[in-house]
């Protein structure tokens, strides 16, 4: 007799105890469905909380039953030509060694970008210049890390996923920081999401902080008016 959807497998795999891998294999699919536009953000979100909230294959498996073939957590590992997937939330924190501690731009322009990891303090200093943080595809040794930003007669910008929470707590004098408060919240959540502290001085000059749809990530549709 055929297996039906809400009938156990023959072997009992749906009854196997779930590991790690996954558990992380469902959530890249999901992450994977979100970027295409298959789940919304809250159903990203709920999925999620789902995921590591079970115990055995056989719960995983609803999960991704309705996306697109290859989103099973049978199917764990990956090509060997296949390229990084993206990480998002509590998997950005990892215990490894920060890439750098300081940007400093003086009359000229300083940049952090692609894949490198946050130290708990981070200084990022513009004269007269400009210093530019993508946070977008990066890790961070710890959850919760401070960036101490100062742009005198310069600018400061920092590029956050909606992955990320960020805190802004600033000083502007003759010119601007941040929001003046609490960025936006993000639109994707997890337990163990990285928390991102903004502080510092701007004198006049600026301290910018900005959410941005990662690359992988669908870009919205531009009104042809505009």
């Amino acid at each position: 007799m055929a297996d039906t959807p809400n009938s156990p497998s023959p072997d009992g795999r749906d009854r196997m105890r779930a590991s790690d891998t996954d558990r992380d294999t469902v959530a890249a699919r999901l992450r994977e469905a979100l970027a295409d536009g298959r789940l919304t953000p809250e159903e990203h979100s709920n999925r999620l909380d789902a995921i590591y909230n079970s115990t055995t294959l056989g719960e995983l498996e609803p999960l991704t039953a309705d996306l697109p073939a290859g989103t099973g957590p049978e199917r764990a590992t990956p090509p060997m030509t296949a390229s990084p997937r993206p990480v998002y939330g509590a998997e950005r924190v990892e215990e490894t060694r920060a890439s750098g501690y300081v940007s400093l731009a003086f009359m000229g322009a300083a940049e952090r970008s692609g894949n490198w990891t946050v130290p708990a303090r981070y200084l990022a200093t513009a004269g007269m210049g400009g210093v530019s943080l993508d946070l977008r595809e990066a890790r961070f040794t710890q959850r919760e890390v401070t960036i101490v930003a100062t742009a005198v007669m310069g600018g400061i910008e920092i590029i956050v996923p909606d992955d990320i929470e960020v805190r802004v707590h600033g000083l502007g004098v003759m010119g601007g920081f941040g929001s003046g408060g609490e960025v936006d919240a993000p639109s994707v959540t997890d337990p163990g999401t990285p928390i991102v502290n903004v502080t510092g001085l701007a004198v006049m000059g600026g301290v910018a902080v900005e959410r941005r749809r990662r690359k992988h990530q669908k870009q919205p549709e531009t009104d042809p008016d505009e």
